[in-house]
Formats: structure tokens, sequence, C-alpha cells
């Protein structure tokens, strides 16, 4: 026989609940941090990738006209990313306040439960 929570057993329960849902959301932050860790190493690479293609297309110039030829299709490249990091990096914090919103809505709602 399954015997009935008493009023006094209540807040156990819905701490275990609550505790229940933060270990959901610090699952789901540490994924999402994760996720972002691997996009930024990548990206780093990418640019260490670009100061090296920059080094060896400089090296191979003849002349002054060219090698700022060269330097400017750069920067273009490099703002080119830097937009992108902007961007990514807006969406990768959208991404954690809507976790962090949505786990703090779903707890409140259990709550008032």
């Amino acid at each position: 026989m399954v015997s009935k929570p008493t009023d006094a057993a209540a807040p156990f329960l819905k701490l275990g609940s609550q505790q229940g849902a933060m270990l959901k959301m610090q699952k789901e932050l540490l994924d999402a941090y994760e996720q972002a860790s691997r996009t930024w190493f990548t990206r780093v690479k990418s640019e260490a990738d670009l100061w090296s293609d920059l080094a060896n297309k400089l090296a191979a110039t003849r002349s002054v006209p060219e090698a700022l030829s060269v330097y400017q299709q750069y920067v273009a490249e490099r703002m080119q990313l830097a937009a992108g990091d902007t961007r990514r990096m807006l969406e990768e914090c959208q991404k954690i306040v809507e976790k962090i919103t949505n786990s703090l809505s779903s707890e409140g709602s259990t709550t008032n439960s």
C-alpha cells in the first residue's frame, strides 16, 4: 500500500523537482558552452590559417602595388570574418539566454503547481 505524501513532505518533493530542473538547465548550458567552444576553436584555427596565407602571399609579391592588393584582399576577408564572429556571438548568447529563460519559466510553472 502506497501512502499519500503529507503536507509536511510537500516542500521536499518540490525541492527534488527543482533540483532536477536545475540539473537539466546546467547540462543544457554546458552543452551550449561546449558547442560554442568547438565553434570558436575552429574559428581561431581559420584565423591562424588566414595569417599564414597572408604571409605566404606577401612573400611571393614582386612589387609594392601587388603587396598592397594582397593586403587589401586580406583586410576584406578579415572584415567578413569579424562580421561572422559578431553574428555567431549574438546567436550563441541568444541560445544561452533562451535556455536560462525557458528553464526559469518552466521552474516557475512547476513551483506554482
